[in-house]
């Protein structure tokens, strides 16, 4: 019985052409190519997608470090670059212009006019101090804005006069601040830079 089932078994496979074999195992190679299309697709794709993505991410580094530098603010000045200078008396309140300027970063101090502008809305430290003689009183405001903040006065009979102050200040954008000379006061400046304007900022908000 065995002999007889494995004979029936030869003869129909003897009875399957060799062509249709063959043409068995060849029909799973377009099955192949097309897994290698697709995956090729996929790898062209995913190139493309992290071109886009590395773009993406140099623009914003690049964002944030001009955020950085914009929050990157500090100056100091005083009245002349050389020379010996007295300002005052005058008829009326003038805004100083100090036009020694070692130290400028952000550039939000003007030296042509004196103003310095807020470029982020922040908590901002500024100093500033007279010096002045016997020829007169030294008195003067920072002023923020059109508001007066705080004042500076000093005044003696003899010898050199001396007065400072300081003040934290919240700013928006596009806020400004200066110091203004007390009409009939004077200041005083020469090449060792006495009478100075300085601000930095100290966070943003």
């Amino acid at each position: 019985m065995k002999i007889s089932v494995s004979f029936m078994l030869l003869l129909l496979l003897g009875s399957v052409p060799a062509s249709e074999s063959v043409e068995c195992h060849l029909a799973s190679a377009p099955d192949i190519y097309a897994a290698l299309r697709e995956t090729t697709a996929s790898l062209v794709q995913l190139k493309v997608d992290m071109a886009a993505g590395i773009a993406q991410l140099k623009t914003e580094v690049d964002k944030l470090k001009k955020q950085l530098q914009v929050r990157q603010i500090a100056f100091s000045a005083s009245l002349v670059v050389e020379g010996t200078s007295r300002t005052g008396p005058l008829p009326t309140e003038t805004t100083l212009i100090y036009k020694y300027v070692p130290t400028n970063i952000g550039n939000a101090y003007n030296s042509n006019t004196g103003v310095f502008t807020a470029q982020v809305r922040g908590a901002y430290h500024f100093e500033w101090h007279f010096a002045g003689d016997n020829s007169g009183g030294s008195a003067g405001w920072l002023v923020k804005n059109s508001q007066k903040v705080f004042a500076v006065y000093e005044q003696q009979a003899s010898g050199w006069v001396g007065v400072s102050n300081g003040v934290t200040l919240l700013l928006e954008v596009g806020d400004v601040v200066f110091v203004r000379l007390v009409a009939s006061s004077l200041v005083f400046d020469n090449f060792n830079h006495h009478t100075t304007f300085s601000g930095h900022l100290l966070f943003p908000m």
